[in-house]
Formats: structure tokens, sequence, C-alpha cells
């Protein structure tokens, strides 16, 4: 999720909700969590939520969750084991390729032994078990061996086009990779899997140096009139999202309950047992103030975002510093589905398209310079070098894909952001 987006997203969703509403959202989440309810929020992979909020399991991708656990357990490591998942197109409940991020997330995850979480409270028994007690122990162990032993030489810097990211020559995935040379300076650079099993020539490219380029040539996308036709697109798109089918259903439940409560104290003066019609208008409003949580959690997950605020966030994002890593996120996750990477240019394919955006440029200008120095100055920290840029400097030479392809997906992203974000706000 695009932390600059996020928040702009928040921002502007402060003005248009109230205390009075937050305050329901929340009380909503709590009455589900007490019940050991979904509360909107992803529920992960291997768990569905049936109409009644409940969660059950689903068999096919429990089947991977318990393979990704006995994997570990049995000494592969994270890394291996999501490059073979990505291999096999497999995905994560959000239906984006694994990292190692999204793998420790899962491997930590007590829900899969059972346990409703919810603000830091843990229910035991709340959830349907997906993996057994001494399955789970026998990684958690691992995983605090592994992070007690002594750091290598690879830093926590994170590589922003980790799955994303091409050999243009191979089609094999390039990997971030790091080393601290004898001075101290630490080395960032991409190099393609083959490369390492001396199978491709592919140079090396500089990490920062393929990022900006990759998300300056994506935001070119941002131009005034594409703006404005995605603001105006993803606008009324969201007006006419504005009510969905649960939401109408809880309205005419409390409709109803209105309409019954009505009824009850009419029973009640026109002279009819008091206490039982006592006790059922109590219940009734019990449940009206129910189903009241219910909707404001349901509401909290919709978002009519008119088309200013949409264009402010696309401005943010188009003049937001390219050294702000937030942005350069924002950026890369919403536009960009894949890099092929040569070593005189480089394509990339846009979210919404299968049409290629083909950039042909030296892009590896400067790295000879930076990395000569790097080669005798590392030493064995790492073998990954790039090798001098090609002489020639082909013309530069860009087709970008149709625009309108980007909007109806640009929409789902803003929706997806959001809702993750409010959940996220009562999940920590």
């Amino acid at each position: 999720a695009s932390g600059i987006l996020v928040e702009g997203v928040l921002e502007s969703m402060a003005e248009y909700y109230s205390a009075e509403l937050s305050q329901k959202i929340r009380r909503g989440m709590e009455i589900n969590a007490q019940k050991c309810l979904a509360n909107g929020s992803n529920p992960g992979l291997g768990y569905k939520v049936d109409s009644e909020r409940r969660y059950y399991v689903d068999e096919e991708e429990a089947k991977i969750v318990r393979e990704i656990f006995e994997r570990y357990a049995s000494g592969e490591t994270v890394a291996d084991i999501v490059q073979d998942l990505n291999r096999r197109k497999l995905t994560t409940s959000l239906g984006r390729p694994f990292n190692k991020n999204s793998l420790h997330r899962m491997l930590n995850n007590k829900r899969y032994i059972g346990y409703y979480l919810y603000k830091g409270q843990e229910m035991p028994g709340g959830m349907p078990r997906i993996i057994e007690d001494e399955l789970f122990e026998r990684v958690q162990h691992i995983l605090f061996r592994n992070k007690q032993a002594p750091a290598r030489s690879r830093g926590k810097e994170e590589y922003l086009l980790t799955t994303k990211l091409f050999c243009g020559y191979c089609r094999e995935m390039m990997t971030g990779y790091g080393g601290t040379g004898k001075s101290g300076k630490a080395y960032h650079y991409y190099a393609c899997n083959n490369f390492k099993r001396r199978k491709c020539k592919k140079k090396v490219v500089r990490k920062e140096k393929i990022e900006d380029r990759v998300v300056l040539e994506c935001r070119k996308l941002l131009t005034d009139r594409n703006i404005e036709r995605i603001a105006a697109a993803v606008a009324a798109a969201c007006k006419a999202d504005c009510d969905t089918t649960s939401v109408k259903r809880i309205k005419a439940a409390i409709q109803e309950a209105d309409i019954a409560i009505e009824n009850l104290w009419k029973a009640l003066e026109s002279g009819q047992a008091a206490d039982m019609i006592t006790q059922r208008i109590e219940k009734r409003q019990h449940e009206k103030e129910e189903l009241e949580a219910q909707l404001a959690v349901e509401m909290g997950k919709q978002v009519t975002l008119t088309a200013p605020q949409i264009r402010a966030y696309l401005y943010s994002l188009k003049k937001g510093d390219i050294n702000d890593e937030n942005a350069k996120r924002g950026i890369i996750n919403i536009f960009l589905r894949a890099v092929y990477l040569y070593d005189d240019r480089f394509t990339l394919i846009l979210n919404g398209s299968e049409k290629p955006v083909t950039i042909d440029d030296a892009l590896l200008d400067e790295i000879e310079e930076e990395f000569a120095s790097a080669q005798s100055d590392c030493g064995l920290c790492s073998p990954l070098v790039a090798s001098a840029p090609p002489n020639s400097k082909p013309p530069l030479y860009r087709h970008f894909a149709d625009k309108t392809v980007v909007f109806l997906w640009f929409y789902g992203q803003i929706i997806q952001i959001w809702i993750i974000c409010i959940h996220n706000l009562y999940d920590q």
C-alpha cells in the first residue's frame, strides 16, 4: 500500500466522517470481535467469510498454508519458498505475488492455530484451525533462532521492484542484493537469478538507478489531462458504487425494527401486557443498535471521493520527492505490473494493459565508475559488480498504452487501499 496515498485518503476522509461515525465503526467492530466475526479486513490466506460473517477454512488455500509451514520447518529458507511459490504463479490472499514480508507475517500468524486476533487481544478457539500446535511451535523456534543469528552483509534495505523486475534476456526474476565494503559503504543492486547460476550474462543494475528511472517513467502517465480524466472517472465510479447490497439489507432491517418498535409502543398504549411488551421493545431496540453498528462498519468501507480529492492524490504522486520511498512505492504499486530489463533498455507492463511501454536508453551510464571502486573495496562481500554500459545510445522511444485502461484499475486500488487503512486503524 502506498504510504503517501494512505495519508492523503485518511486526511480527506477525516473531513467527511464525524467522531460519532468513528465511534459507531469502533463499536460495531468490537461487537463483531466479541462474537469472533469478520470485521471486513482481509481474512488471510486459507480463510473465507460466509454470509453470517463467520470464518471458515478454504481447503485449497489451506493446502498452500500447510505447505509453507512444513517447508520452512524442514529447513527451507523464506527466499527459496517465495521464489518457488511465485514461479508456480501462486498468490497471497490479496492476489499479489509472495514476498519475504508476506511469508514472515504468515509464519507468525496465530490465526492458523485457532486464535481470533483483535486490537492486541487473542481469543483461543475463535478461528478454525489450519496448523497444528507442534508444527507452529517448530516454525516459531526456527524464526527466533534466525532472528538471533548475526546479521549477514545484506541489510534491511527495501527493494521496491521485488517480484516485478525480470531479466529481459532469460525472463528470470531479478533479486535485490547488497553488501558492505571494507570502507563501510553499503552497495545495493538487482541481479538476474540466472546470473548467480552462471546461466545468464545480464549485467547487474544499481538499485536506486533502476527504481528511480521506472518511477519517473510511470509518473509521466500523470499528465494534467490524464489527471483530470482519471479524477472524473474515479469520482463517478465511487458515486455509482456508494450503496452495496449489504448496506441496503441492513438499512431494510433497521427500518423493519423501527416499524416493529412503533407497533409495540402502540400495543403498550392500548393496555396490553406491559411487562412482556416492554421486554420485546428492549429486545428490538438492542437488535436495532447492533444493526446500526453493523451499518457503521459497512459504511466505513465505503468512500465517496470527490474529483478534487482524487486530483490532489494524483498531483501528490506526480510532484512527490523522487527520494521519498513512500511516494515511489505508491507509484510502483498503482501503475506497474512488471519490468523487463535489458542492458540498454527496459520494457514496462502497466496494470490494466497487455501493451508494453518500451524505453530505449543506456541505463547504466553511471554504474561502471560507481562499481569499479566497489569491486576493489568490497572484497569478498559480493561478486555482483556491474560491467560497463554499451557504447551505443539508441534514441529514446516511448509508446504509452491507452491511458483509459488505468482508470478502472486505479479506482479499485483507491478503494482497496482505503478499506485496508480504515480496518488497520482498528486492528492495531
